[in-house]
């Protein structure tokens, strides 16, 4: 679906479902150059079960028209923006990777309208290599590839994905080469720069639930463990063997976790 925010024309996925007022809703936030695709599964899964579904494309990314946001803050802002234009009062938030970050500042801007919180393969600080940034920032296949390689586990680089017919590294490059021109170094940027999330993960008070993957060597599973320990009241999940892409490596257990915050 098509809407404006900040005069901009955006997309987002409903999962195919119907938005209705009397409805609980969910809010889904993608990683660094990606887009709302990540989150199929979960998203018609929801909205078949009478949830109100909002998978964004953020500026800039996907279908969605517009400059990337430049921050999470940028990025955070722009989200409650879009919760004013679509009169979303409440939602159980659910971010992966960057998407995570936004959701972690967002409940703590904004804890009124967060009824609970699923972080995703998630880091606080969320440092990315030199090496990594300074091949996104020349738009070079190489940061596509080092990325790609880092996000999927031993298993996921072998294959065998449960959803048949998909190719996990495939579709996780797919994804990254669909993006505009410097976009990737843009969001990869975004989270390197945002270093006050330990912070404001102390004062979040939504239930939440951490999604870890056992073999994520984007964002370390020590440092997700960090997150948790820091918000008061949250849950670990742990996915093993997986990778930092884990909406495609155990996209049933995922959603099984989701089932249970969202």
């Amino acid at each position: 679906m098509f809407t404006t925010i900040n005069n901009q024309k955006i997309f987002f996925s409903n999962g195919n479902g119907k938005l209705q007022n009397d409805r609980p809703n969910v809010v889904f936030l993608h990683g660094a150059g990606m887009d709302h695709t990540v989150f199929v599964m979960p998203a018609r899964y929801f909205a078949r079960h009478d949830y109100n579904v909002y998978a964004f494309d953020f500026p800039g990314h996907g279908r969605s028209l517009g400059s990337p946001c430049r921050s999470i803050n940028d990025i955070t802002d722009w989200l409650a923006l879009a919760f004013k234009e679509l009169n979303i009062d409440k939602a159980s938030v659910v971010g992966h990777s960057m998407g995570s970050l936004v959701g972690l500042n967002f409940s703590a801007k904004f804890p009124e309208k967060v009824r609970n919180l699923g972080l995703l393969g998630t880091s606080t600080p969320m440092a990315v290599s030199d090496t990594l940034l300074n091949t996104a920032k020349i738009n070079s296949h190489d940061a596509i590839d080092m990325a790609n390689t880092w996000s999927h586990s031993n298993f996921g680089q072998m294959g065998g994905n449960e959803a048949p017919g998909i190719c996990m590294t495939m579709s996780g490059q797919r994804l990254l080469e669909r993006a505009k021109d410097d976009v990737f170094f843009i969001d990869l940027n975004a989270c390197n720069g945002f270093t006050n999330g330990a912070e404001l993960a102390a004062s979040i008070r939504a239930k939440t639930l951490i999604i870890v993957g056992s073999q994520d060597k984007m964002t370390s599973p020590i440092n997700a463990l960090k997150v948790a320990e820091i918000i008061p009241n949250s849950r670990v999940c742990r996915l093993d063997p997986c990778g930092h892409s884990m909406l495609s490596e155990r996209p049933n257990a995922v959603l099984d976790a989701l089932n249970t915050i969202v």
